[in-house]
């Protein structure tokens, strides 16, 4: 299957600029062959804002007027979108990532894992269990950002049956992530990792870009430079990363990474520790 990274700038404050922009690189992204998009964190609100004031009215509900045009362009266009934005529920406010795909809109998954940086300084901690959404398009599971720093959350999608780990994010220049994380990620979990940056410059801070698709194995397939908005395609066999057996030496060297797991040894990682 085809899939699609979009590396785009994002407008602070701009969220209907911004949609508009969403929707249209997505029609792009089809009219390409893609099956299966994914854009970067808060891509319609942007993230750098100065105080929860000033970010809670960009905030939506899901469903809400963003989302519902979503889901209906991927219902129009026969394709599955992820897509960063700021939701809000009751008092809260959460870095959220909405999935639609051509049965509308599936749900959201909520960062976990909160950086003191950006709007992350005043969101909610993520308060779901790490979904695996069923989409036309194959079994996907979230990370958002600095979620991938955290092994565990890319290791529990796996478990739990994703093919693809979706990474929504706004590496800020400076950030090494982009240079190991998401292979890492694919390498260790036998899984395919579709990374999506931003490019461009928000009050001070500029992103790294460098989106990237990366196959079960490791290989990038497609990476993006560091300044302009792209669309990165690859063609992925989504099923294959369910068969984590690798035969480098048929009967000599082979090896099952999800297999050899002994979690009766790992029992310190669940552990509550005071920092």
């Amino acid at each position: 299957m085809k899939v699609a990274a979009v590396q785009m700038d994002v407008k602070i404050l701009e969220k209907e600029h911004n949609l508009a922009r969403i929707i249209a690189k997505l029609e792009e992204a089809t009219r390409a062959g893609a099956g299966l998009a994914v854009f970067p964190e808060c891509a319609l609100t942007g993230y750098c804002f100065t105080s929860r004031e000033e970010a809670w009215p960009l905030a939506e509900t899901v469903p809400g007027p963003s989302t519902e045009k979503l889901g209906a362009t991927a219902r129009a266009l026969g394709v599955t979108a992820v897509v960063g934005m700021l939701e809000r529920e009751g008092d809260r406010l959460y870095n959220s990532a909405a999935v639609v795909d051509p049965k509308g809109i599936l749900g959201t998954y909520r960062k976990m894992h909160l950086p003191s940086l950006g709007v992350d300084w005043f969101n909610a901690l993520g308060d779901r269990a790490f979904a695996v959404f069923e989409t036309s398009h194959g079994r996907l599971g979230v990370n958002i950002c600095y979620d991938c720093s955290i092994p565990e959350a890319a290791r529990v999608l796996k478990l739990n049956g994703a093919q693809v780990l979706a990474i929504p994010t706004n590496w800020p220049l400076g950030s090494d992530s982009w240079e190991h994380t998401p292979k890492v990620r694919a390498t260790e979990n036998h899984l395919h990792v579709i990374a999506s940056d931003r490019v461009g410059e928000e009050r001070g801070f500029r992103f790294s870009g460098h989106s990237q698709i990366v196959d079960f194995m490791g290989k990038v397939h497609a990476e993006a430079g560091e300044t302009e908005e792209t669309i990165l395609y690859a063609e992925l066999d989504l099923a294959a990363a369910d068969q984590n057996r690798v035969v480098r030496v048929p009967g000599k060297w082979e090896f099952d990474r999800i297999a050899a797991r002994r979690p009766e040894m790992y029992k310190v990682i669940a552990e509550t520790r005071q920092h």
